[in-house]
């Protein structure tokens, strides 16, 4: 087990994280069991996916290998019953919760007209539904907190019409992001903001719903969202808050300068822009 940095703010905090068995949830996690936080992980994968990697277990185990403290808790972020039970028992165990990070997203650009029903019930149901879900559970924990934060991986909202073809997963996305903006009008004392990564990140959801293997090696690693999460989430929720940010103007700001450590092919410079990013 790495030594966790004992003298970072996150030393000792409660986080739940969404999405966590794999791609951006999965590092965001590893990041904040390296700063010596409680992670309650929270995703649908116990069992090994045939076609994805990556489970719940393993990023509990690689949490504590970084330092930190994992609770998994297999569930389906549409499960608003078991989305509640998991925050209370993540509290109940960890006494208190600090952040709730709404990683978990289910991606499908296709136009309307071309989405089923059923599929938009998806992604409305994890995205919006699920984001809703997860933030009403956490806010009553969350309010007894000196350090609390909300933190959400969604855009800026990008009014370009050219960004609203893909107009159901869009509308969800930029759902998460009024959410969480609105939390931070109604919510004194707990920051609420959004994260966005300028290119595409490395996860299974972009090389099987965007663009496969080429799309891969024009990404940035995870890592990068995760580094930029636990700036946010480490910085005074009372002077930090109402902001949709995109990751990397987040980590200029943070002084971090050489971003080439994150490409996923070493030396790469043409980066896929990710959507919603001009």
């Amino acid at each position: 087990m790495e030594p966790a940095v004992s003298n970072h703010p996150l030393n000792g905090r409660a986080a739940f994280v969404t999405g966590a068995s794999r791609g951006i949830g999965a590092a965001i996690a590893v990041a904040l069991g390296a700063a010596g936080a409680k992670v309650a992980l929270f995703a649908k994968t116990g069992e090994p996916h045939p076609k994805l990697p990556g489970t719940l277990y393993e990023t509990a185990k690689a949490v504590e290998d970084a330092g930190g403290q994992a609770l998994p808790i297999v569930g389906d972020l549409r499960d608003a019953e078991s989305v509640a039970e998991a925050i209370d028992r993540a509290a109940a165990e960890f006494g208190g919760l600090d952040a709730c990070v709404n990683n978990a997203s289910a991606l499908d650009i296709s136009g309307i007209g071309e989405l089923s029903l059923k599929k938009f019930d998806l992604i409305a149901g994890v995205n919006l539904r699920g984001t809703f879900a997860a933030v009403s559970a956490a806010l009553p924990h969350l309010r007894e907190s000196d350090h609390a934060h909300l933190l959400t991986i969604s855009p800026p909202l990008n009014t370009d019409p050219r960004w609203f073809a893909g107009g159901p997963y869009t509308a969800t996305k930029y759902g998460m992001t009024i959410m969480t903006l609105g939390a931070a009008q109604t919510e004194p004392g707990i920051a609420a903001n959004c994260l966005w990564p300028k290119t595409t990140i490395a996860t299974a959801a972009v090389e099987f719903a965007l663009g496969g293997q080429p799309m891969l090696d024009r990404s940035r690693k995870p890592e990068i969202v995760a580094d930029a999460a636990l700036a946010v989430l480490a910085k005074d929720p009372n002077a930090y808050t109402g902001n949709a940010v995109l990751v990397e103007d987040l980590l200029a700001d943070e002084g971090v300068s050489d971003l080439s450590g994150y490409a996923v092919v070493e030396g790469q410079t043409d980066f896929q822009p990710d959507i919603y990013v001009d």
